[in-house]
């Protein structure tokens, strides 16, 4: 209570404490609603006061207390699971038997220099709830849970949690549907209902001799500074400031963020291999030592014929990320994926466990009141309740959603017809760029067009995601959900569709379409009949991947970074700038400035998901074409986790704290993105890059192919097999020679010329076979590794069914201690059995 009372978070008596602030403006109208709902919330037992502000005299601040026999009241109503006794670990079967093991491990771990990750627990409170048995709170059985002091019995959060409870169950007019703070919110009679800060996130007087003001401010000093990068997350402490859901975000971000280590590692291996093996490759060398080689030319018009050796860089550059690691990092990718959700279940099953929600069941949520202004003449009778309740009819939800679902296909279609436009744009600058006065340009035209259209590309990813959520909303409120939580998953998946064909729709394009319709010298495929279709660089189309991947990736970040943090603190540097004109900030109370800060997204944490999972695709499914995103990945995260920090405990209101025990539609989403890894990382291997081809050459063609041997050298000779011949007279250029290009097609002097040959179709097959073979390999690794790992550990599953017994033992234990005790004061016989 010291810092409650030094932060001023308490009535003007100094005794009562604020558990929550509603904001009004006086100048609205709609005093009846309000005057009838805080009359209601009187009547229920709350305690109000009114204040105004002092930088703004229109605004009104209603201060909420919530006293104790209310608190008793509506937790026994919730079936809030309160502390009743200390755990006892001796019960535990496995302490016993390896308890010379671990003693040992003890006396090493003294020997071995502290992790210096690991934060330092003496800063951190004891947080007494977790290593207590629970029960669901009982006035009638209120002696037996452990109520040291009544005023910190129930903490903030759950305090919050009532209080909020019973302002959305609370009338503001007669009739049904005339319920509900946000409610009032929606017609304008509030303009804001939020718990307060537990006071200012920093001090004076240095954390470490004066120790933390609030937990504020201690979280901020131990998780959102930038100093504190490299340490571990306070959980328990974010949780019981912030509540579960939160809490469990940061833990899934966390545990993400450290399983990329090893996928980083792995990556920057793969990376590494490529740079010293680079001048060993034989397909590079006899790239660059192909002096006498003319490669047919790229356009029709401004183009002239170039040396094979001109693209030795991006030969070079193409090695880097298309060798022999390349498999072997797609599965080990797959692979990683699917330990990453088996092992985060595990994780999450452990969280649930330590902050009580085993068996937590989430109330049943209240009807949106567009819901219910919808479908109030239609009713019936919700087998929950037992109470008549708005009804939508099967007939109109189907017709909602088949709407909604042509809406996301005609969305869809918009984003592909916005890649099909860049498409046009490559093939009208290329010639252009090829004719380009600037000899550099002139020489790197290739280069010029993809990284132009990957700049105008990202420009119309960022511009269609405004809009994008805009539809979104549209489409989903056309569908009418019946709660919030059918909303948010509606919404958020909505948005994953749109966002997810937005960001990768290019991608696809380049990665499985680019250079595959061409034609021939002589008759190639024109777009309208006007624009040759483009062609890939004679190293291949995987340097034109990895550009579109690396550049989108990382101006990603960067643009997400500055509207997650940059935006807001802009918004209240200029809230506080207002006010200071003619207030010192210090004479403004904690309430006051909370209201300033920004509220927290009205999506709650579907903005934070969203941008994470859409990462974890970039991550894992091109990941055979770009093996450095994880590191790319890696290094955003460290970087997201105090973003998000700092956002939360500085720049934002304080939210709700809420409860969950998952992270709701977000793992399904996880799982779909890991099984479209497997396949898109089997097509790219097989089509986008090189490895095929070469392995065909290396076993069929090369000259290896009769002595089965391998090495280096079973390689010689690759590159002039995979170059076709085409006559230059036929060109009508005025030259007479042969031009290469990449085909596998017959000479001009042949009997069938410039059709497939019959290694073609060889390595047509081969590419169809490796498909079917690595994602049957993958998909059966990924199903064992998901079979062999329970979702919850066996030593944890044993604990829970051995505390369920000892909460039934020692809650009867404590029954018949209380009866004891009454009946030595009524002066009865005690007995030690029920009686």
């Amino acid at each position: 209570m010291n810092y409650i009372a030094s932060s001023g978070l308490l009535f003007k008596d100094g005794k009562k404490r604020i558990d929550y602030i509603l904001v009004y403006r006086k100048s609205n109208i709609q005093y009846d609603k309000r005057n009838t709902f805080e009359k209601n919330l009187r009547a229920e037992g709350l305690m109000l006061e009114k204040e105004p502000a002092v930088a703004n005299p229109d605004i009104m601040f209603i201060k909420i207390h919530i006293p104790w026999d209310t608190l008793c009241k509506y937790a026994e109503r919730l079936n809030i699971r309160m502390p009743f006794r200390k755990k006892c670990y001796y019960t535990d079967r496995r302490n016993k038997s390896m308890g010379s093991v671990q003693n040992y491990f003890r006396r090493i771990k003294k020997w071995m220099s502290q992790n210096p990750m690991v934060l330092d627990k003496s800063a951190f409170p004891n947080l007494q709830e977790s290593d207590c048995y629970t029960g669901p709170f009982s006035r009638a059985r209120i002696h037996h849970f452990i109520i040291n002091n009544k005023d910190t019995f129930f903490s903030n959060a759950t305090r919050s949690r009532i209080v909020y409870h019973m302002l959305q169950h609370t009338k503001y007019e007669n009739g049904i549907s005339k319920v509900g703070i946000c409610k009032l919110i929606n017609n304008g009679s509030y303009i804001a209902a939020f718990p307060p800060h537990e006071g200012a996130y920093k001090s004076n007087q240095p954390i470490k001799t004066h120790g933390p003001q609030n937990n504020r401010h201690l979280l901020y000093e131990r998780w959102a500074r930038w100093g504190m990068w490299y340490k571990h997350q306070p959980l328990d402490l974010i949780r019981l400031y912030f509540g579960e859901k939160i809490g469990l975000y940061f833990a899934w971000l966390g545990w993400y963020t450290g399983m990329l280590i090893p996928a980083a590692l792995v990556g920057l291996c793969v990376f590494f291999y490529g740079i010293f093996t680079m001048n060993g490759s034989q397909v590079s060398q006899e790239i660059c030592k192909a002096t006498e080689v003319f490669m047919c030319p790229l356009c029709d018009k401004n183009c002239s014929l170039q040396r094979l050796n001109e693209s030795c860089i991006y030969a070079k550059v193409t090695y880097l990320f298309d060798n022999g690691g390349t498999v072997f990092f797609a599965i080990f990718m797959a692979i990683w994926a699917t330990v990453f959700l088996e092992f985060w279940k595990r994780r999450r099953s452990t969280l649930t466990y330590t902050w009580d929600l085993i068996e937590w069941e989430e109330e049943e949520e209240t009807l949106r009141p567009q819901f219910e202004a919808k479908y109030y003449k239609m009713e019936r009778v919700n087998p929950i309740s037992g109470k008549p309740e708005p009804h939508q009819p099967s007939s109109d939800k189907i017709t909602r959603l088949l709407v909604s679902i042509s809406g996301i296909f005609f969305m869809i279609s918009f984003v592909i017809t916005a890649v099909f436009a860049v498409v046009v744009y490559r093939l009208v600058v290329m010639e252009q760029f090829a004719s380009f006065k600037w000899n550099f340009i002139k020489q790197h035209w290739q280069f010029a067009t993809s990284a132009a259209a990957v700049c105008i590309n990202f420009v119309i990813i960022m511009a269609l995601n405004l809009a994008y959520e805009k539809i979104a909303y549209l489409l989903t409120n056309l569908e009418y959900p019946r709660t919030e939580s059918e909303w948010e998953n509606s919404f958020a998946l909505k948005m994953f569709l749109f966002q997810f064909v937005n960001l990768n729709s290019s991608i696809f394009y380049i990665a499985f379409f680019l250079g595959r319709f061409v034609g021939h010298p002589g008759n190639y495929n024109k777009l309208f009949n006007r624009w040759r279709l483009e062609e890939c660089h004679p190293s291949g189309c995987l340097i034109d991947l990895c550009l579109q991947m690396g550049v989108i990736m990382f101006l990603k970040q960067i643009w997400n970074n500055f509207m997650e943090l940059g935006y807001p603190l802009i918004q209240n540097w200029w809230s506080r700038h207002k006010i200071k004109r003619g207030i010192q900030d210090a004479s403004i109370p904690q309430w006051e400035n909370d209201w300033n800060l920004q509220p927290m997204n009205i999506h709650g944490l579907m903005d934070e998901y969203l941008e994470m999972v859409l990462q974890f695709g970039f991550t894992t499914i091109f990941v055979a074409a770009f093996p450095l995103a994880p590191l790319l990945a890696l290094l955003n995260n460290i970087i997201e986790i105090r973003l998000d920090a700092y956002k939360f405990v500085t720049q934002w209101r304080r939210p709700l704290p809420a409860r969950a025990t998952d992270i709701g539609i977000w793992y399904g989403i996880l799982e779909g993105i890991g099984i479209l890894a497997v396949i898109t990382n089997a097509f790219v291997i097989a089509i986008t890059s090189d490895y095929i081809p070469r392995f065909v050459y290396e076993y069929k063609y090369g000259p290896c192919a009769s002595r089965f041997e391998y090495g280096e050298n079973c390689l010689k000779g690759y590159v002039n097999n995979s170059l076709s011949f085409f006559d230059l007279s036929e060109l009508g250029m005025g030259k007479s020679g042969y031009c290469r290009y990449r085909d596998y097609r017959g000479p001009p002097w042949s009997s069938k010329p410039y059709e497939f040959t019959l290694q073609y179709w060889h390595i047509l097959a081969a590419r169809l076979a490796f498909i079917i073979v690595f994602e049957h390999l993958v998909f059966g690794i990924k199903s064992f590794i998901a079979y062999l790992i329970p979702d919850v550990p066996k030593n944890l599953y044993d604990r829970i069914r051995r505390e369920k017994y000892l909460v039934q033992e020692m809650m009867y234990e404590a029954e018949l201690e209380h009866l004891q005790q009454q009946r030595r004061k009524s002066g009865h016989p005690v007995h030690h059995e029920w009686p």
